[in-house]
């Protein structure tokens, strides 16, 4: 709110405490609870479009900083394969992949972000923290890749080669909050650590790996990836190399995934240059 705050009556006690819940800021009241007794200015925080179900846990604000666990994925070769079907095939092929890779993401405790194109960003740990976050997005990439699998084989008489996906995942500090316009608003995140997850996302073309993730990741899940392929790679905008672990095939991680949790520290020793 601008002009007239201050001749407000003070809060209740139910106002209260779902102000605190959301983290509303001093100048943050709630509509439904409040009686005006004078004129005074009011700036609406959340979007029509929002269900109340969705408003709740998020920064009224619309905005945020928080560490967040970023998952990005890519559809491989798929704008070759459509050049040769009908728009209504790739139509199908694109709304089975999303409902595949996006059932995944939420059922390891994600939040599906974005769909573009043939690409998927997901949040992890906006409620729990970027260490359970860290496992989430790791259960994800390996649910993902099984999901594909399935699907590959539903699809097999309609392909010509197995749909494969590359994912990449970071950890870090972003702004995070319902962002967007109209109808097209949704939570999500901006920052470093998205752009980060996008690239590691793309290196796995490079390495023609299923999976590459940050280092942080793999400390915050307090993962001991010392078996897999370790490198530093430059990353756009960016003074320091990111150190990476490279999993050729999300597969090999399920044994380490089914451990708890040890309080290891991932890439003890000397990475290796890419």
């Amino acid at each position: 709110m601008g002009h007239g705050l201050e001749h407000l009556p003070a809060p209740r006690e139910s106002e209260h405490r779902v102000l605190a819940r959301v983290r509303a800021a001093p100048d943050v009241r709630l509509a439904c609870q409040t009686r005006p007794t004078r004129d005074l200015t009011v700036t609406p925080l959340l979007a029509p479009s929002i269900a109340p179900g969705e408003a709740l846990g998020a920064d009224v604000r619309q905005g945020h900083e928080s560490e967040v666990v970023v998952l990005f994925a890519d559809l491989r070769g798929f704008t070759r394969m459509a050049e040769h079907k009908l728009p209504y095939d790739v139509v199908f092929f694109l709304n089975r992949y999303f409902a595949a890779v996006g059932t995944a993401i939420t059922g390891a405790g994600g939040i599906t972000n974005q769909f573009t194109g043939d690409g998927v960003m997901a949040l992890f740990g906006i409620d729990d923290g970027p260490a359970v976050g860290s496992r989430q997005a790791l259960a994800a990439a390996q649910a993902m890749i099984e999901s594909m699998t399935r699907l590959n084989a539903e699809l097999a008489g309609e392909l010509k080669a197995p749909l494969r996906i590359g994912i990449g995942i970071h950890a870090g500090p972003g702004v995070v909050g319902w962002m967007g316009w109209g109808e097209s608003f949704y939570l999500t995140a901006v920052g470093d650590t998205v752009h980060v997850a996008a690239r590691l996302e793309q290196a796995t073309k490079d390495y023609q790996a299923e999976l590459v993730v940050s280092e942080d990741v793999a400390r915050l899940a307090r993962l001991d990836l010392a078996a897999f392929p370790a490198h530093r790679i430059a990353v756009r905008n960016r003074t320091e190399p990111v150190a990476i672990r490279v999993i050729t095939r999300v597969a090999d991680l399920a044994p380490l995934l089914a451990d708890d949790p040890r309080p290891v520290s991932a890439g003890r020793g000397p990475a290796a240059s890419s």
